[in-house]
């Protein structure tokens, strides 16, 4: 298998990694974390205007590229900035309704696309872990349309997100993989209210609490009660952006733990000459070369048609990032001493990032089940 990138995606990387290193600094990615919105609407439709969004979608939904590397190229170049900007929500969104959306419900993927609109998906709830299927959420019919009944918990940027993506229980148990069926709720929609809050790690996210929801039938994504593959399908590719920008994020904690064994002097010598020091280094570097090729191979099987080898692919990769991320963060700290844990140096932001990507979308625990699970079906 070749691994190099195209041309194109290549171009796109020099292209986005030049735009965070030189419009995106630390300052300007505080500023927008730290915003009432959580992120900035103006960087968000310039990264509109670069085709980073348009590159996480194909041609024929749209964008530009849409493969998995295609995410993980734009993914890992924003994990270099830390980029608050709802990109992860878009992709999800974007591709579930690509994969099954009227043409009237894609006219939204043309607004995501083009930056003039944000999405967010509407799925964990505050009992549900990590598992997908769990959904206590109801809809009911109600005429031809439906009724919803529930809440949603962590929905990143959704108290100014314009579109949401609703998983609700439409027959079956609470944890039942059938009976899942996916909706679009427009922001403002009479009975649903939203409480933000700030992130650990930068940006906002709010609760969702649906009271007597009332939406039309073409709110409806795909096949009632047919979405849990749908979501499983959209949340893959949202694993998958959030390994790549592990990376990214790795190699700026690599770089700047580097420069600090360079240029930090103890015994009238740079502490990177000493062994001890350069025996731990080594292995964090190796383990980072581990990741970036866990994340290769999640890339290359995204779009896979066996279930059982896609699905197995990107939970042994976000294990992986999970299990490295942390140590990364763990040792880059360690080895900056006491300012690696002040809040004006940048590396304690990377290392605080690098934790949370483990917790979203399921933790390495959560995956390393669900591998053995899918390994022994």
């Amino acid at each position: 298998m070749n691994f190099e990138h195209t041309e194109d995606r290549r171009m796109l990387s020099d292209m986005l990694r030049r735009f965070v290193t030189e419009q995106y600094d630390f300052a300007t990615r505080e500023r927008n974390a730290q915003s009432s919105e959580g992120y900035s609407v103006q960087f968000w439709r310039r990264y509109a205007e670069l085709g980073a969004i348009g590159a996480l979608f194909t041609e024929a939904d749209g964008g530009l590229g849409g493969a998995g590397f295609d995410i993980s190229v734009v993914f890992e170049a924003l994990g270099r900035g830390l980029v608050v900007e709802p990109f992860l929500d878009a992709l999800m969104v974007g591709s579930a309704i690509a994969q099954a959306g009227t043409p009237a419900q894609r006219e939204a993927l043309d607004g995501l696309i083009a930056g003039a609109i944000t999405a967010a998906l509407a799925q964990a709830e505050p009992d549900s872990g990590y598992e997908l299927e769990r959904v206590t959420t109801r809809a009911e019919r109600s005429g031809d349309g439906w009724v919803l009944n529930g809440s949603k918990a962590v929905v990143a940027a959704g108290e100014h997100a314009d579109l949401f993506l609703v998983s609700a229980r439409t027959s079956g148990a609470d944890d039942d993989v059938d009976g899942i069926s996916l909706f679009l709720v427009s922001a403002g929609t009479p009975g649903l209210t939203l409480r933000g809050y700030g992130l650990i790690d930068g940006g906002r996210a709010a609760d969702l609490s649906l009271a007597n929801v009332k939406l039309a039938p073409e709110a409806l994504l795909g096949e009632a009660g047919g979405g849990h593959a749908l979501l499983e399908r959209a949340v893959g590719r949202g694993i998958l952006a959030l390994c790549a920008e592990a990376v990214g994020a790795m190699d700026c904690a690599r770089d700047a733990t580097l420069e600090y064994l360079r240029t930090r002097r103890q015994f009238g010598t740079p502490i990177g000459s000493f062994q001890a020091l350069q025996h731990r280094m080594a292995d964090v570097l190796l383990e980072i070369e581990q990741a970036r090729s866990a994340v290769i191979n999640a890339a290359a099987a995204l779009d896979h048609p066996d279930r059982a080898t896609r699905e197995r692919a990107l939970s042994a990769a976000k294990f992986t990032i999970g299990r490295i991320g942390t140590l990364v963060a763990e040792e880059s700290i360690q080895l900056h001493g006491g300012i690696g844990m002040t809040w004006e140096l940048p590396l304690a932001h990377y290392a605080k990032r690098l934790v949370m990507i483990d917790h979203q979308l399921g933790d390495e625990d959560h995956h390393l089940r669900r591998y053995i699970a899918l390994a022994q079906a």
